[in-house]
């Protein structure tokens, strides 16, 4: 049985027992180049099965795409996104599809683990230049691009309007506002007394900060603090450095007007004047809060009010072979303004070329939601928090797997009144130590 066969076979087997398979056949006219050529042939495609909306844009876009031209036919492959990394990890090089997608900080783990090929030839130019600057940081590894996506995310303070001007608050609009850590700790205090359920304020508890969320949240405490999560491809002396104590000890203090949400509607309902999260909540929010809704910066804890980012984002495989100009031409067509324009009705995201986030309605120059966009404007990594600088990915490192179990552990721990010196020391170590096993994730 052929390469292509057996991954074939694994595909109808992941799209039966997990998922749903879309095989389509192409017809109609016309022709699509990519950065390698003009593309033909049959590619297989995976992607994580997340929200409804988002997986049936996919498939449309899809069918869409092979029925635009004769040249390329995909067949696509929707895993739940709780079973979609360990697949990846646990599928061997030459039975994988010819594209996948990924969550950007899993990109550098699959490149250490030569599951993708670099993309400057494969798609388009125009297609790497019209990346928006938060795509591009968490595309990019070793200065060499693997992953483009069609949206990106971020983080933001929500709060609701009538409980804001109950307890006299005034919300911030803008990064230069953002409130201190005094201010916000002040603030907690003055909206819980106003909040139905007595606390101010939901930060995702629900969710579990030992799981990826714990990082993606928190990360920004650390980052306005002047800290970071490793540097150098250590972790000793910098994740549980003094500036991480001070501000996990400050996160830590919020729990007192932290409501646990276990119903996860605490927010929407009014119960809560606060909540701490992805801009991917905005269609919930504002058919729940109309003009009440307002958004406002993470709090700045002295090096500027930060915000996480980074999102799933395509890549080709080296099991593409000679089809990468047909995956570069396909993944040319997911990335045009058109394409994009259906994914983000779909979820809400930001987009992810610079010209389809100057014509949305959303996150485009007086949309709701351009404080998101206006903080990807300014990305930078995470081993280069600047005080200008607003979003910053999660570190880009093959290890990153045990960066983000190590310290979200620490993080539950911290959450339930651990010591934070200590747990970020043990949390450091088992970092360190991986790193060392894997001799720094250097290349043989």
């Amino acid at each position: 049985m052929s390469a292509r066969a057996r991954r074939r076979s694994r595909a109808v087997v992941l799209g039966t027992g997990l998922s749903v398979a879309v095989a389509l056949s192409a017809c109609g006219g016309g022709e699509s180049a990519s950065g390698g050529g003009e593309g033909d042939g049959v590619i297989e495609v995976w992607a994580h099965s997340g929200q409804a909306a988002e997986a049936e844009a996919l498939e449309a876009l899809v069918a869409e795409y092979n029925d635009s031209q004769e040249d390329v036919s995909v067949e696509l492959t929707l895993i739940p996104e709780a079973d979609y990394t360990s697949t990846v990890q646990a599928t061997a090089v030459e039975d994988l599809p010819d594209v996948m997608e990924m969550d950007a900080p899993t990109m550098a783990s699959f490149v250490y683990d030569r599951k993708l090929v670099p993309l400057e030839d494969v798609v388009s130019q125009e297609t790497l230049d019209n990346r928006i600057e938060g795509v591009r940081e968490s595309g990019t590894y070793q200065d060499q691009t693997y992953a483009v996506g069609m949206f990106d995310v971020g983080l933001g303070l929500w709060g609701n309007q009538q409980l804001l001007d109950a307890a006299g608050v005034d919300a911030p609009a803008t990064a230069d506002e953002a409130w201190t850590a005094e201010e916000f700790a002040q603030n907690l205090q003055k909206l819980a007394e106003v909040s139905p359920s007595g606390n101010a304020i939901d930060l995702g508890e629900a969710n579990g900060f030992a799981a990826e969320w714990g990082t993606f949240t928190t990360s920004p405490v650390l980052w306005s603090n002047g800290g970071t999560l490793i540097r150098d491809g250590a972790a000793d002396g910098v994740l549980n450095s003094a500036e991480n104590v001070e501000a996990l000890e400050e996160w830590a203090s919020w729990k007192e007007h932290t409501d646990p949400n276990t119903s996860g509607t605490a927010f929407p309902d009014g119960d809560v004047a606060l909540t701490w999260t992805g801009n991917w909540m905005y269609p919930t929010f504002s058919e729940a809060l109309g003009e009440d809704l307002v958004v406002m910066p993470l709090p700045d804890l002295g090096n500027g009010t930060k915000a996480g980012h980074g999102s799933w984002q395509w890549g080709v495989t080296p099991a593409a072979g000679g089809d990468q100009a047909a995956a570069g031409a396909f993944l040319d067509f997911l990335h045009s303004d058109e394409s994009i324009a259906r994914m983000v009705e779909a979820n809400a995201a930001v987009p992810g070329t610079t010209s389809a986030l100057e014509g949305s309605e959303l996150y485009g120059e007086g949309g709701p939601l351009e404080l998101f966009a206006s903080n990807l404007a300014s990305a930078c990594s995470s081993e280069e928090v600047t005080q200008e600088c607003i979003a910053v990915a999660r570190p880009i490192t093959p290890g990153y797997p045990t960066v983000t179990s190590s310290y979200g552990s620490a993080l539950a721990a911290i959450w339930g009144g651990a010591d934070p010196q200590g747990e970020l020391d043990r949390a450091a170590r088992a970092i360190d130590a991986d790193f060392e096993d894997n001799n720094g994730y250097q290349d043989d």
